[in-house]
């Protein structure tokens, strides 16, 4: 592996220092839905009041740091247990920081290289709000072998008590960065979306003229767990619901808003409900998340993309999927026609078995309710916020 100089890279941590650090933060490597989430450099300057950093309570790191050196952030990644050429998605830098600020993008970009020198034609994904320059997209589009989508989050949201970052930055990032694209791919990320702050049919309209200036866009809701909600009254900014549930919460009202407004006022790229959808469609594949036995998401996808993701869907064979989850150390409930029900399994192993079968696996503890798949019950009117 070819050694990559950068001209002034960031201090490493040393153990002491990492030894102080939430230990979700020493974790290197996560499995999430989207995939394998790299994230070997932590801190920003970038004071979103719902960022995730909050659940890791490293919010007032405000000076990006490193880990571990590049080459063996890289190592660590495609020697994980988990980790499959060509089959399992990768994030990079999603969770701690911002992959496009001035002192982070170098190591960025070198991450990049070593992946694609290794002949890996894995999706990368990678998140930003920030800045992103003409020389930047030469760079993004140098690379052969990984598909690479660029994600620029955008929500439109005023109240610079909830996002002092101007939103006009990513916007500009988004039309530079889709202008410049040729080998990589760019997503509108709108989001989060949520009731009072940036749902006004001025915001919707700003956001669907965005979508102009994408291959696709993704809207999606609020993540907003008992840390982040507890921010918002520390810092007394009005809290937009009374709950904190366990996943991202898009009412069905503001979805609905959103449909009404596309088919209204035109969207520039198709609208999608989940990232993952986004992202193969924007590289002309199937699903990896096997979103397809959901059917009610499909119903806004444009019908190329459903046909692939149609040809490409298969229901795993009930024995071998039984096997597979025995060998993680759960139990397999059922295979129907949606997705695979398990027990006993956490959140990192159901990944990996759905990113092997491109089939939905879901924990029976934690079901997947029609028309609301993945998001909180909260704004649903079957379902009762008091249960909660």
């Amino acid at each position: 592996m070819n050694t990559i100089t950068i001209r002034h890279p960031l201090p490493i941590l040393t153990s002491q220092q990492q030894a102080e650090l939430q230990e979700e933060l020493r974790k290197i490597i996560e499995y999430r839905k989207s995939g394998l989430s790299l994230n070997w450099i932590i801190g920003c300057p970038l004071d979103c009041t719902y960022c995730v950093r909050h659940l890791f309570h490293n919010f007032e790191m405000k000076v990006p740091r490193a880990l571990m050196r590049d080459e063996d952030a890289v190592e660590l990644l495609v020697r994980h247990r988990y980790f499959q050429p060509g089959i399992t998605p990768i994030q990079l830098l999603n969770r701690a920081t911002d992959p496009m600020l001035p002192r982070v993008k170098p190591h960025l970009f070198a991450m990049l290289r070593l992946l694609d020198e290794q002949e890996l034609t894995n999706q990368v994904l990678i998140i930003t709000r920030w800045h992103i320059a003409p020389e930047d997209c030469v760079i993004l589009n140098s690379f052969n072998n990984i598909g690479v989508t660029i994600l620029v989050t955008n929500s439109g949201i005023d109240d610079k008590r909830v996002e002092p970052v101007d939103s006009t930055i990513a916007a500009t990032s988004l039309r530079t960065a889709f202008e410049h694209a040729d080998r990589y791919r760019v997503v509108h990320y709108w989001r989060p979306i949520v009731p009072g702050l940036n749902d006004s049919d001025g915001h919707l309209r700003r956001g669907l003229a965005l979508s102009h200036h994408a291959h696709a866009t993704v809207f999606t809701g609020l993540f907003y767990k008992d840390e982040i909600k507890q921010y918002f009254e520390d810092q007394g900014i009005p809290m937009p619901y009374d709950h904190g549930p366990r996943r991202k919460i898009m009412p069905e009202t503001l979805e609905q808003r959103i449909l009404t407004a596309a088919r209204m006022y035109g969207a520039g790229s198709p609208l999608f409900r989940k990232t993952s959808c986004a992202v193969t469609y924007a590289h002309g594949v199937a699903d990896y998340n096997g979103h397809f036995g959901i059917r009610e998401l499909c119903d806004i996808c444009p019908s190329a993309q459903i046909e692939r993701c149609a040809s490409a869907f298969q229901r795993p064979n009930d024995a071998a999927v039984s096997a597979f989850a025995e060998k993680l150390g759960g139990r397999l409930v059922e295979v129907n026609d949606r997705a695979i029900v398990v027990e006993g399994l956490t959140e990192q192993p159901r990944y990996l078995m759905q990113h092997s079968l491109g089939y939905q696996v879901h924990d029976l503890a934690k079901p997947h309710h029609p028309h609301r798949h993945g998001r909180a019950d909260l704004g649903w009117p079957t379902i009762k916020e008091s249960t909660l």
